[in-house]
């Protein structure tokens, strides 16, 4: 049975030569007689794997010394919570750039603990755009300034860091990280969701400034403690172990692909092929503003809405799956994370080219 091209935004395609790597491994990884699915997270074995994770991880990503990285459950959007009773401290305030639905999940669930100023919103515009920042209202005795530098449900992208000053800038990485260089050191707090460029869902990577630690609410549950999870090794409790290993074989998959540079390169060719082609066809529209639109997530609309039915199920019998957009938005999207090849790009296009051709 052949591989299909999966376009879904998350859980994601994984590297084909991970997952036989991981296949290889499934019964008995390096002689140990077990799976790693089946090892205790304290044995000497799994510690390794999640010790080499992390080395692979800083290289990668240049991530300094003077940074923690975390290997936690639940999610992103676990961290919605996470990060305002951990950052917030002694501070009631913090500011919240809306640009999107992941965007406004982590405002409503700030706002659970503390004061939210959003101090500037593209929700007029119906997040086609990203606002301006000489507008933004932010204010210089906030505990920290959030933004999501890339909305997956909308394909509105950052096409700059915002300036924080001296407030901890945190960022939802969950659809960017590990697709292109990274400047932590611009960041307080990068957070993200493993089931688009990592590995399987499961597991939550944050990076923060250690400076930050030490921090935490008195009423902020044990597992959501940065500091406690930073002292323990991300082993407070058994982690998502399986999913671990799998992101460990994603980053040395990326080391071997030429790393950060290399997928850069390889991400924009792909998306603007895409994009180029949809321009360049009246049959389909992208809402976004050129500027902004995102390169790993490509929303799209058809001339004829009755038609999207039929676009989909074209697409399955070709094996393009998981092209509808969020049920939010409607439409079409394609995610284009570091796995997918340019070869599934080539033949979405192909096949978008074709139904044009027979309904427009």
């Amino acid at each position: 049975m052949s591989r299909a091209f999966n376009f879904c935004a998350g859980p994601a395609t994984l590297p084909e030569p991970v997952l036989k790597q991981a296949q290889e491994e499934m019964l008995d990884w390096r002689g140990t007689g077990m799976s790693v699915m089946e090892m205790s997270h304290r044995s000497d074995e799994f510690v390794a794997i999640a010790e080499e994770a992390e080395r692979d991880l800083r290289e990668l990503a240049e991530i300094p010394e003077d940074y923690a990285v975390l290997f936690m459950q639940g999610g992103a959007s676990s961290q919605f919570s996470t990060i305002p009773l951990n950052l917030l401290g002694d501070k009631t305030s913090a500011d919240y750039v809306n640009t999107g639905i992941w965007s406004k999940k982590a405002i409503a669930e700030a706002r659970r603990y503390g004061d939210v100023n959003v101090v500037a919103s593209s929700e007029d515009s119906g997040f086609t755009t990203v606002p301006d920042p000489s507008g933004w209202r932010t204010r210089p005795d906030a505990a920290y300034l959030h933004y999501t530098p890339n909305e997956t449900i909308g394909g509105l992208e950052f096409d700059f860091v915002p300036d924080s000053g001296d407030v901890p800038l945190v960022a939802d990485m969950s659809s960017t990280i590990l697709s292109r260089p990274l400047d932590v050191t611009r960041y307080g707090l990068i957070y993200a969701g493993a089931q688009k460029n990592i590995g399987p869902s499961g597991l939550v990577v944050v990076i923060l400034r250690k400076d930050l630690l030490g921090k935490a609410r008195k009423e902020t549950p044990t597992m959501m403690n940065y500091q406690v999870i930073a002292d323990n090794g991300s082993m407070y409790n058994t982690p998502a172990t399986y999913s671990w290993y799998l992101a460990g074989l994603v980053f040395k998959w990326l080391k071997a692909q030429g790393g950060l540079e290399a997928m850069a390169e390889r991400n924009e060719r792909k998306a603007r092929k895409l994009y180029r082609f949809i321009d360049d066809n009246d049959f389909y529209a992208n809402p976004i503003e050129p500027r902004f639109r995102s390169r790993m997530n490509v929303p799209f609309t058809l001339a004829d809405e009755a038609l999207n039915r039929a676009f989909l199920e074209g697409a399955e019998a070709r094996g393009l799956l998981n092209l509808k957009g969020h049920r939010s938005v409607g439409g079409m999207r394609a995610s284009l994370y570091n796995a997918m090849p340019e070869a599934g790009v080539d033949a979405l296009i192909d096949y978008m080219a074709e139904f044009a051709k027979e309904h427009g």
